[in-house]
């Protein structure tokens, strides 16, 4: 098995395979980039050169270099000399399945299979799969050209060499894994997420607040501290000099009052709205790569920053 990872071929270029495209640009990699229709070939070089100035000063890169890019329709022709695969399909099980049994088919018997999966369970998925012990998930985060996060997810038959390699490979990518123990549902930053996302939903439903309130809620408050440490090591410093003993001490009664509503509410048609207008409202009529650009210069920025501290935590 080859020690480094130089060739990787994505699969889909949705948002998500698109970010993967420009991240193993921007860190030399040659990438075979695969989609049905030949049309979209001009939409994600577009999205590449968008993109190109935040991912340039993110990762202090001279020039783009398009030559390490091919563009495939035939999903044979695009494997046939990849090291690793990212898919980033649909989240659906009998999709993904299908696709990992033709992935399987065509990669190189070594080669690693990523998915971009958000949730779903690796084993099933890749229960059709040639080889399935080098098979797992690699869930990313969107942009995936700037965040570094990754979740590893094994399946029950993903061998722990090929869990290594993935980790190595991503690290050279400038991202940072998060090895998942086992699979789970959801894995871990996105059920923490789903749970805030339907408290939201409940407080929106009933009439509470709007969803810029939220928004606002998070964005100046935890928000700002979630960007250089999570909920446990915040809520560790709200205990004082005694630290999460404290904290557990005076607010662990808390957990028994009935201050949330983890079952989502039904997306009834009035919520739907509320949702809808609430976040056109929010735009101030800026189109979404307007929005994406604001945000992508601020999260080269805010990087650049958090480097500075995180050294001293992590």
């Amino acid at each position: 098995m080859p020690t480094k990872i130089n060739k990787v071929a994505v699969i889909g270029t949705g948002v998500i395979g698109a970010g993967w495209i420009i991240r193993c640009l921007a860190h030399n990699k040659i990438v075979y980039a695969f989609d049905r229709d030949i049309k979209l070939k001009k939409t994600l070089i577009a999205e590449i050169k968008r993109t190109w100035p935040y991912v340039k000063k993110l990762f202090n890169k001279k020039k783009l270099n398009l030559k390490n890019f091919k563009y495939f329709t035939s999903i044979k022709e695009t494997l046939r000399d990849a090291d690793l695969i990212q898919e980033c399909a649909s989240e659906n099980y009998a999709l993904k399945t299908k696709l990992m049994n033709t992935i399987g088919k065509y990669a190189k018997p070594n080669a690693i299979i990523s998915s971009s999966s958000s949730g779903l369970l690796p084993t099933k998925i890749y229960s059709k799969c040639i080889n399935p012990e080098r098979t797992m998930i690699g869930h990313p985060f969107n942009p995936v050209y700037l965040l570094p996060a990754v979740e590893i997810v094994p399946g029950k038959k993903t061998l722990k060499k090929y869990l290594n390699k993935a980790k190595n490979f991503y690290k050279a990518i400038s991202m940072n894994p998060i090895m998942v123990k086992h699979e789970l549902p959801g894995y871990l930053s996105d059920r923490l997420q789903e749970a805030l996302w339907r408290e939201g939903l409940h407080i929106i439903n009933e009439g509470h607040a709007t969803t810029e309130d939220l928004d606002r809620a998070i964005e100046d408050g935890p928000g700002l501290r979630w960007s250089l440490m999570g909920t446990f090591l915040t809520f560790h410093l709200a205990g004082g000099k005694s630290g999460m003993k404290h904290m557990l001490e005076q607010f662990g009664p808390a957990l028994k009052l009935p201050w949330t509503k983890l079952k989502a509410p039904k997306l009834s048609n009035k919520l739907i709205d509320r949702l809808i207008e609430g976040t056109k409202k929010q735009s101030k009529g800026k189109s979404v790569v307007q929005i994406s650009n604001i945000r992508d210069e601020y999260l080269v920025e805010l990087q650049k920053l958090r480097k500075k501290y995180e050294k001293r935590l992590r």
